[in-house]
C-alpha cells in the first residue's frame, strides 16, 4: 500500500475538496514554520511523531525535511531512540492497568 507516487493524489483530493485542502496546507505551512521553535527542531519533532505512529509517507518526508533543515545521522538517530522510548514507556505505564485491583475488579 505504501507508494510515494500515492502522494501525487494530493491533486485530486485539492480538486474534490478544495477549501479543506488549502486550510490543511495553510495550516501545514504556518505549524512548521520557524517560530519560538526553530525549523530544525520542529522536524526532528515530526520524525519522532512520524516513527511513532509508524507513517512511512511522514517519516520518509519528514527525514528528508530534517536533514535539509541541517539534521545529522547521529541527531536523526537519538531522535528515533526517543521515539522508541515514547512508544515502550506507553505500553509499560498502561500494563500497570493490569495491577492493583482486588477480587472484586476495583
Amino acid at each position: 500500500m505504501y507508494d510515494m507516487k500515492n502522494l501525487s493524489h494530493f491533486g485530486q483530493m485539492g480538486k474534490e475538496a478544495p477549501s479543506g485542502m488549502d486550510a490543511f496546507w495553510q495550516f501545514d505551512k504556518a505549524a512548521f514554520a520557524p517560530g519560538a521553535v526553530d525549523a530544525l527542531t520542529k522536524q526532528l519533532a515530526a520524525v519522532a511523531v512520524a516513527l511513532t505512529t509508524q507513517c512511512p509517507y511522514c517519516i520518509e518526508l519528514h527525514a528528508k525535511a530534517a536533514r535539509d533543515a541541517g539534521a545529522t545521522d547521529a541527531q536523526l538517530s537519538e531522535i528515533a531512540l526517543v521515539a522508541a522510548a515514547i512508544r515502550a514507556g506507553g505500553a509499560v505505564t498502561h500494563a500497570t492497568h493490569m495491577f492493583g485491583k482486588g477480587e472484586d475488579g476495583k
